[in-house]
């Protein structure tokens, strides 16, 4: 009723029309749209809180014909009122996107409360104006009045607004930074299908960028061009480069698709990430031509604007999907990159390796040292090294990364292996060339093992860091910072690319839930080769991809297939019926199941699986997916570390479920509500070691089991991105062992309970984002050893006076307003270093 009566008493004409409309849009998405319910609530309570104020303030601006004063507000307004309808439209499983826009939301009604206040806060403002409005109507009402002093007293009207003006803009320039329209805003989304961005400029494409941008900004009905050639030319880079010109961005804008097209993506896969990328709902599609009849509709409606589809890496059993997406739609423009070429689906853009003097740039880039001391060839040995690569942008990369810093002698020893390869380079003798740079890992054994395990996941899916840590802990003893460690140690060999998400992530804190692992598939491949150059049996990983439910060769002329490998690898795409074949692997210590189904049944050989240390269960569909045999996993007694990504979870705590060795667990966009649910059994009985658990993106948890607080083993605790968490357990302060606690972006979280003082072993703490915490516990002050903490985007929340306490903490980090809370304590604390938080790094969505 009181929204009625707010959007009623708002009717007229105006800037009263914008805030009734943005109102009426809060109420219609609210009623239909549960995900943003609680900020919408938060809205609407603000919005009709203030009606009154802003109908009196706009009275005054009326009368005066001088409505400038509101015109920012007026901005916020239309703005919020796209937002809102933007958020109508995100799905309901768009878990990634969901926290972004609550921000936003929260952004809104902050800036808008902000405006408002200020305004308000100068009663003397008012007054004037009032005044002003009075003296305006006497001047008019009398005839002989001067027009001088009418213009005086607008001058006088106008001196008051501009003055009004500028205390809100230094307002809200310290308070917020930015409005919430993209274009500002610290955070940076790309979307599902955005084209990835490129690190440096790459070298010697510029005749290919140029003729391809004539041929795609050319005014056709449709237009189809495979660009074509071997692995390792550098295809993907030159299609990644194309997209981010500025003349093809203002033709195509917001319709640019980029999708990598491996072998296991089937068309209704590529059909849902274009309607997630565009935050439609995604339909249910009851077949292959139905979700291409929902495409062609979706197309026609995006329009009038242009749209380009750039399909990566497609491969020939592809090429059906092809013809499909062909639609005669104006300025409909596809780009396939593939290492075949597809005469019947389009014209044909051969990609030619690298003339000599570009490769020479590349190579130079790449493997000459930037100090001094370190040995650099002479140009001669350099030149030679080139003609080696052949042109390869990969090959060159590589090679040349690999000889960065090395001796004379290991330049001349790589240059004799390289004049061993042939004249003209064929895609395996690629990877042979490939393979020496490999080879230069013999040095260090275990990087060279780990570099093929990466071989294990999914082409062109990114790798969260903590999988790989969670394996190499237990297949080579490996620490946290030892694991990663190897991982930059590919990186600098250009093997394979780190990506962190988040700018402000430091490796100091021990937590690396902020990084993951790209590779090229050339070096994927290369990665597979050398685990399977022994027979079977005598593998030590063994990689098993099942596509349409066709089981290799190799394994159905075997009634049971029996494996020694530690590491078993198996790959199933959206068609597989979980008809799993007889495997014994009683070696076998990490257990990679990458699926895609909406149902998974999990293999009952995996009971026999005594061994078995790690096991991570990967669910690369759009939504979590129901298990069934989960109680399988009871039998396994060595199990130490578990990951489950996008899962619906049964309980927990089943009678047949012992979890007495498991160490770390690991639930990401799951579905955990029934998890904890059927016990029986203390959760400190069920987990008697667990000491490291992470619960990311799970929106169905709103507080933590009963007896949480009794696993007091934990020593890391990081529940991130849970936005219905309302609370945190009243005994928090039972978990004496816990060195690092991250609550980032649960922003339903109101406070943080008073025991959190106990908490004598905590070290890091992030408070990021969580949006509705409005003060920190007295208690905070008791956390001697607290070391660093993050507060960005948590400038509602006050600090008490007993964080001057906190003795030995050495940096916060936050937003701009939260920095200036800080600074107030700066003088009782001078070991401190308080550093704005500058971007959030989400290209990683894309």
């Amino acid at each position: 009723m009181a929204a009625q009566l707010a959007v009623s008493a708002l009717s007229g004409a105006g800037f009263e029309i914008i805030f009734g409309d943005l109102l009426k849009m809060v109420l219609i998405v609210q009623k239909n749209n549960s995900q943003f319910k609680p900020s919408l609530e938060r809205l609407q309570k603000m919005l009709e809180e203030m009606a009154p104020n802003i109908k009196r303030i706009e009275s005054f601006n009326r009368e005066l014909d001088q409505p400038k004063q509101l015109e920012r507000l007026q901005g916020l307004m239309s703005d919020g009122k796209d937002l809102v309808l933007k958020c109508s439209k995100i799905h309901k499983y768009n878990c990634l996107k969901r926290p972004i826009y609550n921000k936003k939301l929260l952004k809104l009604e902050k800036g808008i409360r902000d405006h408002i206040n200020i305004v308000l806060q100068f009663q003397e403002v008012a007054d004037t104006k009032e005044i002003l409005v009075k003296q305006n109507w006497t001047l008019v009402g009398v005839n002989n009045v001067s027009s001088g002093m009418k213009q005086l007293s607008n001058q006088v009207y106008s001196g008051v607004t501009q003055l009004c003006d500028e205390i809100v803009k230094l307002r809200m320039t310290i308070s917020n930074g930015d409005r919430v329209d993209s274009s500002n805003s610290n955070i940076r989304l790309a979307g599902v299908c955005s084209p990835p961005l490129l690190k440096v400029d790459p070298v010697g494409f510029e005749i290919p960028l140029s003729e391809l941008s004539i041929k795609l900004l050319k005014d056709e009905t449709s237009q189809h061009i495979v660009l074509s050639a071997p692995g390792g030319y550098g295809k993907t880079t030159l299609a990644t480069s194309l997209c981010q010109l500025e003349n093809v961005k203002d033709k195509f804008k917001s319709n640019i698709f980029f999708l990598n097209v491996p072998k296991l993506r089937n068309l209704t896969v590529i059909v849902k990430m274009i309607f997630q990328h565009k935050d439609r709902q995604l339909p249910d599609f009851q077949s292959e031509e139905d979700a291409v009849n929902h495409l062609e509709r979706l197309l026609k409606q995006i329009g009038p604007d242009p749209v380009l589809l750039v399909l990566d890496d497609v491969w020939p059993g592809s090429e059906s999907i092809l013809h499909k997406l062909k639609f005669r739609l104006e300025n409909y423009k596809i780009l396939v990159t593939s290492r075949y070429e597809f005469p019947s689906f389009g014209s044909t853009y051969k990609l030619e390796t690298l003339n000599h003097a570009d490769a020479v740039t590349l190579f130079q880039r790449l493997a000459l040292p930037r100090d001094q001391q370190s040995y650099a060839p002479d140009q001669q040995t350099l030149e030679e090294m080139v003609k080696c690569c052949r042109g390869f942008p990969l090959v060159i990369s590589v090679v040349g990364k690999s000889l960065c810093g090395k001796s004379a002698a290991e330049w001349r020893k790589r240059l004799r292996e390289c004049y061993k390869a042939a004249s003209i380079l064929t895609e395996h003798e690629v990877l042979d060339c490939l393979q020496s740079s490999v080879e230069a890992l013999n040095d260090n054994v275990v990087a060279k093992e780990c570099f093929m395990d990466l071989g294990s996941f999914p082409e062109d899916q990114r790798i969260p860091a903590t999988t790989l840590i969670d394996m190499w802990a237990e297949l080579y003893s490996l620490d946290d910072d030892g694991a990663i460690a190897n991982l930059h140690e590919l990186s600098d060999r250009n093997l394979i690319e780190v990506l962190v998400t988040r700018k402000d992530a430091n490796e100091d804190d021990g937590s690396y839930n902020e990084h993951f692992v790209t590779q090229h598939d050339l070096l994927r491949e290369l990665a597979i080769r050398e685990s399977n150059s022994r027979g079977i049996e005598h593998r030590k990983r063994v990689i098993l991809e099942i596509n349409e439910n066709k089981i290799p060769e190799w394994l159905t002329e075997q009634n049971e297939l029996s494996i020694r490998a530690k590491l078993l690898s198996i790959s199933t795409d959206e068609t597989f019926s979980s008809s799993w074949p007889s495997i014994q692997a009683p070696e076998v210590e990490v257990l990679l199941l990458n699926f895609q189904t909406g149902k998974y049944s999990l293999p009952e050989f995996i009971e026999r699986m005594n061994k078995l240390k790690v096991l991570v269960l990967h669910n690369y569909g759009f939504v979590p997916a129901e298990l069934s045999k989960f109680p399988l996993l009871g039998s396994l007694s060595s199990l130490k570390r578990i990951r489950l990504e996008k899962v619906s979870i049964p309980s927990l705590f089943l009678t047949s479920m012992k979890w007495r060795k498991l160490e770390k667990m690991s639930l990401v966009m799951c579905n955990i509500g029934q998890a904890f649910n059927k016990s029986t059994n203390k959760i400190s009985d069920a987990f008697p070691k667990l000491v490291d658990l992470t619960i990311d993106y799970c929106n169905d948890l709103e507080e933590l089991p009963t007896g949480f607080c009794d696993l007091v083993m934990l020593r890391k605790l990081s529940i991130t991105n849970c936005h219905k968490l309302l609370a945190l357990p009243e005994d928090m302060g039972n978990l004496l062992d816990l060195e690092i606690l991250r609550l980032n972006s649960c922003i339903e979280l109101t406070e943080l309970p008073g025991t959190i003082g106990g908490l004598h072993k905590l070290q890091i703490l992030d408070l990021s984002d969580c949006l509705s915490v409005t003060e920190l516990p007295e208690q905070i002050g008791q956390l001697h050893n607290l070391r660093k903490l993050y507060m960005i985007e948590c400038s509602s929340c006050e600090l008490p006076s007993s964080v001057t306490n906190l003795f030995h903490l050495k940096e916060v980090i936050g937003d701009e307003e939260t920095v200036m809370s800080w600074k107030r304590f700066k003088p009782c604390l001078p070991s401190l270093t308080i550093r704005v938080h500058k971007e959030i790094n989400l290209n990683w969505l894309g």
